[in-house]
C-alpha cells in the first residue's frame, strides 16, 4: 500500500524541483543556444548530466557549504558576470559573433549549476527524510527537468528574440539575492523582505541595460520576431 506519507513527500520532491530549478533551466538554455544544433544538444545531455552528477556530490556536504562564510556573496557575483556573459552571446543584433565553444557551454553549464544547486539540493535531501530511492527519484526528476527545460528554453530564444534578456535578468536576480543571503553581508544590508524583492528587480534590469550597451548590440527584431541580420 502506498502510505500518504510517501506520497506527500513525492510531490514536495516535485515541487521544490519545479520551483527551483527554473533558473537552472534559463543557465543551461542560453549556454547551449549559441551552439550549432548538434552541438546544443551534446552540451545540453553532457552539462546537464554532469550537473545531476554534480547534485548527487553535493547532497552531502551541501549543508556544510551553506555554512561557509561568503560563499554565498562570491557565487552571487560569479552569477552576474554569467550574466553579463551569455546575454553578449545571446543578445540579437550579434552578426556572426560565435564566441561560445561546446566546452565553454559545457563549463558554463557547470559552473552555474554548482552555485544555483544548493539550496535545490538541501530541499530535496529535506523533502526524502534519509530515504535513498525518493533521494534517487528527486536527482533524477531534476535531470528531467534541466534536460527538457533547456531544449525547450534554448530553441525559444530562437524565435523570441527578447528572452535573451528576460533569461539574463532571471540569472541576475539570483545572484544578487544570493549576495543578499550571504551571512557575511545579511547584518550590513538586512531589507525587508519586499525592498529585497525590489533590490533584486531594480538590480536585474541594471545589468542588462548595462550588459547591452557594453556589448553594442542594436535592439531591431523583424515583425516574425526574430531580429535582423540573425543567422538562425
Amino acid at each position: 500500500m502506498i502510505s500518504a506519507d510517501l506520497v506527500s513527500r513525492v510531490l514536495q520532491i516535485i515541487l521544490i524541483n519545479l520551483v527551483l530549478s527554473g533558473d537552472n533551466v534559463v543557465v543551461i538554455g542560453m549556454a547551449a543556444h549559441p551552439l550549432p544544433r548538434k552541438q546544443r544538444r551534446i552540451a545540453i545531455l553532457v552539462g546537464g548530466g554532469a550537473a545531476i552528477v554534480l547534485r548527487i556530490t553535493l547532497t552531502s556536504v551541501a549543508a556544510v557549504l551553506l555554512g561557509l562564510p561568503a560563499l554565498k556573496a562570491v557565487g552571487g557575483l560569479v552569477l552576474l558576470w554569467i550574466a553579463f556573459k551569455l546575454l553578449e552571446e545571446n543578445e540579437p543584433g550579434g552578426g556572426t559573433k560565435q564566441a561560445t565553444t561546446l566546452f565553454g557551454a559545457i563549463g558554463t553549464i557547470l559552473l552555474a549549476d554548482f552555485i544555483m544547486s544548493l539550496d535545490n539540493v538541501l530541499g530535496v535531501a529535506a523533502a526524502s527524510h534519509g530515504d535513498v530511492v525518493l533521494l534517487i527519484f528527486g536527482l533524477v526528476f531534476s535531470m528531467g527537468i534541466l534536460m527538457v527545460g533547456s531544449s525547450v528554453f534554448a530553441e525559444l530564444v530562437d524565435r523570441l528574440w527578447w528572452l535573451a534578456y528576460l533569461g539574463a535578468a532571471v540569472i541576475a536576480w539570483t545572484g544578487i539575492d544570493m549576495l543578499q543571503e550571504d551571512a557575511l553581508v545579511l547584518p550590513f544590508v538586512a531589507l525587508p523582505d519586499l525592498a529585497r524583492v525590489l533590490v533584486d528587480g531594480v538590480g536585474a534590469a541594471v545589468l542588462v541595460v548595462v550588459a547591452h550597451r557594453a556589448h553594442g548590440r542594436t535592439l531591431a527584431p523583424t515583425l516574425s520576431g526574430q531580429p535582423e541580420g540573425s543567422p538562425r
